[in-house]
């Protein structure tokens, strides 16, 4: 039977954690990570990070990881990539601990922070890193891919925020590695290069490489990923496909144009929860879409252009992590059995 190391975290002293090698059988995956827990102490108290984090990601899977600012993105991220320790949990990356993925090359990540080298050029840099990697690929290839083969001159210190960004892409998918863990990727980048960018990312995926992304482009979430993890207070409160998130929330959105319309009369409406306006445009988030739109075209036959779809994985978001999220989070993270 295949076996892994994994790296385990356990109190030693009140003062520090003890890390220890644990055999396990091992399962098909790029990212195993179990019972992660990680406290911060500040001068405002001891900041619980990460809440018994559990995620298996297996090998050429496309994985967006989402939360609200504070919800322990970051923190597991690094626990992820051995940047930091945690208080107690399992990290496996390939079936081993991530300093000895990362020592093989098998890790590459895109930060967020952090500067390029100055007085490089773009495929100086891009040159740096593939000498890091045993597996690297072809230099111009990967310059030609991210659509900066007509930057490979240029001084990184001259580059626009977009083109930055391309070329922290560059330098990850260069290195060959087998996992990529990126951190709000498509930051300043325009619409051509975040398209061009994800045709990249799913051909990679497609050839075996499996990717962890955390952003706060939502419709990105929604159209790329294979996975969505929503965390929200360090925990995971919900896993699977965005389409399965966006069913559970189970609301529905109709979209009307209404001159003249009122919004108090709006939220009066039988299963309307909530109402939106832009100009003469409404959208009304239904508890009950079939009772709200009875009810709408009875008291308002003009209404015209009308529209009902499910919920989007922003609505989704916002009511999994809001202060109203709990009943419908614990549904998705612990679903009642069935008979």
């Amino acid at each position: 039977m295949e076996r892994q190391a994994l790296i385990e975290a356990r109190p030693a002293t009140p003062a520090g954690t003890e890390l220890r090698e644990v055999t396990r059988a091992a399962p098909a995956a790029g990212v195993v990570a179990r019972g992660l827990e990680k406290t911060f102490a500040t001068s405002g108290g001891a900041v619980h990070a990460v809440r018994g984090v559990d995620l298996l990601i297996e090998r050429g899977e496309t994985v967006a990881l989402l939360g609200p600012n504070g919800a322990g993105k970051s923190t597991t991220i690094d626990l992820l990539l051995g940047l930091g320790r945690p208080d107690a949990g399992v990290v496996s990356l390939f079936g081993g601990s991530p300093a000895r993925a990362v020592a093989a090359g098998r890790v590459a990540a895109m930060l967020q922070t952090g500067e390029l080298i100055r007085d490089l050029s773009v495929r100086e840099f891009v040159q740096l890193t593939a000498a890091l990697y045993p597996h690297a690929l072809d230099v111009d290839q990967v310059l030609e891919t991210t659509g900066l083969a007509g930057l490979a001159g240029q001084r990184t210190q001259k580059l626009s925020g977009g083109e930055r960004q391309r070329t922290r892409f560059a330098a990850a998918l260069v290195s060959g590695a087998g996992l990529l863990v990126l951190d709000e990727p498509t930051v300043g980048m325009d619409v051509e290069s975040r398209h061009g960018f994800w045709t990249t990312i799913r051909a990679a995926a497609a050839a075996g490489t499996t990717v962890l992304f955390a952003t706060h482009y939502l419709d990105e979430a929604d159209a790329y990923a294979d996975r969505v993890v929503l965390m929200s207070a360090g925990r995971i409160v919900a896993d699977g496909p965005a389409t399965e998130i966006k069913a559970r929330v189970g609301r529905r959105v109709i979209k009307a144009t209404l001159p003249g319309a009122e919004d108090a009369a709006l939220r009066a409406l039988p299963g309307v929860a909530a109402v939106e306006r832009h100009g003469e445009a409404v959208v009304l988030s239904c508890s009950d879409s079939d009772v709200a739109i009875r009810a709408l075209l009875a008291g308002r036959p003009d209404a015209r252009d009308i529209e009902i779809v499910g919920a989007g994985l922003e609505q989704a978001f916002l009511e999994l992590t809001g202060d109203g999220r709990s009943a419908v989070a614990d549904e998705l993270h612990h679903p009642k059995e069935t008979a």
